[in-house]
């Protein structure tokens, strides 16, 4: 199990969430952060960080944000792949997040 970042994240990047990682398994690509599962050693310290709670347990990550276990694996595959599958998603469900002031 690890933990998964999701649609609330999108276009938000606080990156609050990074400066607690102690393995540095959060990276930054175009529009939204990813958790690297491989990297990910499940201590939960990123979670209660997220201003907008887009960081969930793999296995509490809620059924409509599924296509994130996916884009968050991505990062094995390159940035673009992770942009690519962000774009689809944002593209698909109209996501329009307003980042924090």
């Amino acid at each position: 199990m690890t933990y998964v970042i999701a649609e609330p994240c999108i276009d938000i990047k606080d990156r609050s969430c990074v400066d607690v990682c102690p393995v540095d398994c959060i990276h930054e690509a175009n529009r939204i952060l990813v958790i690297d599962p491989e990297e990910c050693i499940d201590c939960g310290a990123c979670e209660p960080e997220c201003p907008v709670e887009a960081i969930f347990p793999e296995d509490a990550l809620p059924e409509k944000w599924e296509p994130f276990v996916r884009i968050n694996a991505a990062y094995n595959e390159g940035m673009a792949q992770v942009d690519e599958l962000t774009e689809q998603y944002a593209t698909e469900h109209n996501v329009q997040n307003e980042p924090i002031e």
